[in-house]
């Protein structure tokens, strides 16, 4: 079995999510007591959400080489960004690491192809909205035409992430606010959501909205599993 790294604490609330769900695949396709071979390393998303906020993708991409740096020497086989809004800076990342880097957008990209989806609406950050890395590599790699939301709705999506969901909290209100974007948004034809942001699952799941949704942490997860159970050559 190959060692996943997870660079975390991007929030650490979802990075839970990533280590639970590692193990409960692994278990489910191996058996017995079987779980991942994992090195963590977790950062201080204080410290990297400042340097979001001010722009400072550069010192960002400094800190994420480094955790990857660390964790090719602790053993692992493969990294993954656990958060989507990093993936901005996945290939200087990727380069640092000098192993292979899962890619979030990949693991949900092909989701969203394999089940038709043509027009998936991308909830997430304000960063990983307006920023072209996400929506461009959907359209490049899998042919897929990403709706994203009014600026308006861009503003409630990201509050509700960094005020609370990263925090743990979970609201009634929040959730309806998410719904109601949705809604709005299949209105203009979307045909599937993707959850692009690591904590949107703590907030929604898929009985509670009304299109496919795609979650990108569990497709992730998922992606990492694979690659730890596969005997294929690590770069192919």
């Amino acid at each position: 079995m190959r060692t996943i790294g997870l660079i975390g604490g991007m929030s650490w609330e979802s990075t839970i999510t990533y280590y639970k769900v590692i193990n409960e695949r692994i278990r489910e396709r191996k058996g017995g007591l079987a779980s991942a071979k994992i090195a963590l390393y977790s950062v201080n998303f204080a410290e990297i959400v400042d340097m979001q906020k001010a722009g400072r993708w550069d010192l960002a991409t400094e800190a994420l080489a480094q955790a990857a740096k660390g964790l090719v020497k602790a053993g692992a086989d493969c990294i993954l960004i656990c958060t989507n809004t990093m993936h901005l800076i996945a290939d200087p990342v990727q380069k640092a690491a000098g192993v292979p880097l899962l890619h979030i957008v990949d693991a949900t990209g092909a989701a969203l192809k394999a089940k038709g989806a043509t027009k998936p609406l991308l909830l997430a950050t304000r960063y990983t909205m307006e920023h072209p890395f996400y929506a461009e590599r959907l359209r490049a790699n899998f042919g897929l035409d990403p709706l994203i939301p009014d600026a308006a709705d861009r503003d409630t999506l990201h509050a509700v992430i960094f005020d609370e969901l990263c925090q743990g909290i979970v609201k009634d209100s929040s959730r309806a606010a998410f719904q109601a974007i949705i809604a709005r948004n299949a209105a203009k034809g979307a045909d599937a959501v993707i959850l692009g942001c690591t904590e949107i699952g703590l907030l929604l799941n898929q009985s509670q909205i009304p299109l496919p949704a795609f979650d990108s942490t569990l497709l992730h997860a998922s992606a990492a599993v694979d690659f730890a159970l596969s005997e294929a050559p690590a770069f192919a």
